[in-house]
């Protein structure tokens, strides 16, 4: 009997979780339970952070605990700055992040075999590093010496000071942390199920989220809000908007920032992130925002009835760039966010853990004879 294949796993459940769930047809997304318009509005990162791995939103002096550890953790060996210093200044961010993260366990004995206690600390450990790595990578490829991270900022502007060595004002502060806070989780995507793939083998979580990072650094996973900010930037005026997304649609082109497998609607971070575009466009007069308004309908006008509309990725490159980072950093700082889900999903896949063994649908030969390579053509 010849087994069914389901290309991309598409509709299969591979997991039971509790940790983020997708509505695609009423574009709605929560985190253990909670709307993520609600959480946008009223949390902030950190707290989302101790949400998605405890399960329920913290009390203050949980809160500050987790808050006081991750500044603890922040910095970075010697050893990892020496590694950084290292690699290709050309290279892109997130190869560097993933290298460094891969290196960073191998700092910490006893990644085998935790105790809770330890899997914690491993997680508050990630969670810290990360935007370390990052921002020094940043520095170090144009010449700068890495900016120590600083003990009284929060996630958010602390990364920023890291960046660019200025503490940032109150309204970039929460725009990067409401963004932050959207990216966090999203159900069982292609970055996630390979985290949990590789977390199935009992691996430590330096690898599960190097392997996570891996597969979130492609461009049909976490790349494309890169790509949406080059098309806007070629597009260059609005009067060149329709003809270049209608040329698009009729060579079957992708458009970068639009569709995706769950949503059949507006994506519900994609409305959130148009908001904070908007305003921040308002405060520099940056001229894309208006083109990428302009794309939106005119994609809609033609796609919308076959349900792809702007994914999280059509405004977050917007949002990243009118904050001053670097585009090819606009997927590290997706990773800064998403490692909090994916030390969730790890720790939820250990818990009743079975290794992921799935099967195959062999099309080749049978029965082949061995053929001397003289005799071969």
């Amino acid at each position: 009997m010849t087994k069914q294949v389901f290309p991309g796993l598409e509709g299969v459940a591979i997991a039971e979780s509790s940790i983020s769930f997708v509505d695609g047809q009423k574009s709605r997304l929560e985190y253990r339970g909670i709307g993520i318009d609600e959480l946008g509005e009223h949390s902030h990162f950190e707290e989302v952070c101790l949400l998605l791995l405890n399960g329920s939103l913290p009390g203050q002096k949980e809160l500050d605990e987790f808050r006081a550890k991750l500044v603890d953790a922040r910095a970075l060996k010697g050893g990892v700055i020496d590694l950084i210093k290292c690699l290709p200044k050309e290279g892109h961010p997130m190869d560097a992040l993933q290298a460094a993260v891969a290196a960073v366990g191998m700092f910490y004995p006893g990644r085998h075999g935790m105790t809770p206690a330890e899997q914690r600390d491993s997680c508050v450990r990630l969670i810290a590093k990360i935007p370390t790595i990052l921002a020094a990578f940043q520095r170090m490829r144009q010449g700068d010496d890495p900016i120590p991270p600083g003990d009284d900022l929060s996630h958010a502007a602390n990364f920023m000071y890291m960046l660019t060595g200025e503490v940032p004002d109150e309204f970039t502060e929460r725009t990067l942390d409401v963004a932050l806070v959207l990216h966090a989780d999203h159900t069982m995507n292609a970055s996630t199920f390979a985290g949990r793939v590789v977390g199935s083998t009992l691996a430590d979580p330096y690898c599960v989220v190097s392997s996570a990072l891996g597969a979130l650094s492609g461009p049909l996973h976490g790349g494309a809000n890169e790509e949406v900010l080059k098309l806007l930037q070629a597009i260059g005026t609005i009067e060149n908007v329709r003809p270049t997304i209608e040329r698009m649609i009729a060579n079957k082109e992708k458009i970068m920032g639009f569709g995706h497998r769950v949503y059949k609607t507006m994506d519900p971070r994609a409305v959130i992130l148009k908001q904070r575009a908007a305003q921040l466009a308002q405060r520099s007069g940056n001229p894309l925002f208006p083109l990428a308004v302009e794309v939106e309908k005119v994609v809609i006008e033609h796609y919308g009835a076959k349900g792809i509309w702007p994914n999280v990725d059509f405004y977050s490159g917007l949002v990243y760039s009118e904050m001053g980072i670097p585009p090819d950093c606009f997927t590290p700082v997706f990773a800064i966010a998403r490692v909090a889900g994916w030390l969730a999903h790890w720790l939820e896949q250990l818990d009743g853990n079975r290794i992921y063994r799935p099967t195959q649908v062999y099309t080749g030969p049978h029965e082949q004879p061995y053929v001397p390579i003289e005799q071969r053509r």
